[in-house]
């Protein structure tokens, strides 16, 4: 199975027109994106958590979290990002891919637009909650209360 690598620019949110062109191995396995925290730093990216995370190998590692930018051609989104140490790779999480309207598609290996859905509900949620109930015993998910 080949990998796909991607070039995309990241940026500060609070500052959208300075981005760094990075390399990307596109994980669609991977939650979160994860770049080199000396460009990170470069961007002004503040770190705003730390979380524990487990490697594929069963190894846990903590690592800073923040929220970055991420611009690909036409598509812009916002996401968590990871602030990569020394050896970890450069990685293009999940997150990233949805909130740049993307999905990889697993035989191919090759991005494919993701269908952006919102929900069509009511705003009155009364409304909302007995549609939701009417369409899960229509569809024999339960009984009605």
């Amino acid at each position: 199975m080949g990998l796909t690598v991607l070039r995309v620019k990241v940026g500060n949110p609070a500052k959208p027109e300075i981005t760094e062109e990075v390399e990307f191995l596109v994980d669609s396995g991977a939650i979160y994106s994860v770049v080199p925290a000396k460009i990170l730093k470069k961007l002004k990216i503040k770190p705003l958590a730390e979380e524990e995370f487990i490697l594929a190998n069963g190894e846990k590692i903590i690592r800073k979290k923040g929220i970055s930018l991420f611009k690909y051609g036409s598509k812009v989104g916002g996401a968590d990002v990871i602030f990569g140490e020394k050896d970890d790779a450069t990685l293009l999480g999940a997150f990233t891919l949805e909130a740049l309207g993307l999905i990889l598609d697993p035989l191919k290996r090759q991005l494919r637009p993701l269908p952006m859905v919102i929900g069509n509900f009511p705003a009155n949620t009364m409304d909302w909650k007995k549609k939701s109930l009417s369409n899960n015993l229509t569809m024999g998910y339960g009984k009605e209360t």
